[in-house]
């Protein structure tokens, strides 16, 4: 029996421990195969991929902007940043529009 924690992580509480761990678990990007779908409290369809340690399973929700993020994952990016604060990691979407506007 798994007595692993389970975490639910949606984008916006993305840390750059979990963000860690996703790009080591999936180097190259995940594919359907690494996708778990499940239907949420309110009955919404959910897509996830998992990452593990020792006491938690974290099911990272599926994103365009989880995917770009760990294309672009640069871990020196992080390095003033504590392991589990989820301000660290920014839409990378909306970078993009700040520099746009520059």
């Amino acid at each position: 029996m798994d007595n692993r924690k389970r975490v639910i992580v949606d984008f916006k509480k993305l840390t750059p421990e979990v963000l860690k761990l996703l790009v080591d678990e999936y180097p190259y990007g995940y594919d359907d195969d690494h996708i778990i779908s499940f239907k949420n409290a309110a009955g919404e369809k959910v897509e996830c991929v998992e990452v593990l340690t020792d006491d938690t399973k974290y099911l990272v929700k599926i994103s365009a902007k989880l995917e770009k993020t760990m294309a672009d994952y640069d871990e020196t990016d992080y390095e003033e940043f504590e392991d589990d604060d989820p301000e660290a990691v920014v839409d990378p979407f909306s970078l993009a529009k700040d520099d746009e506007e520059e």
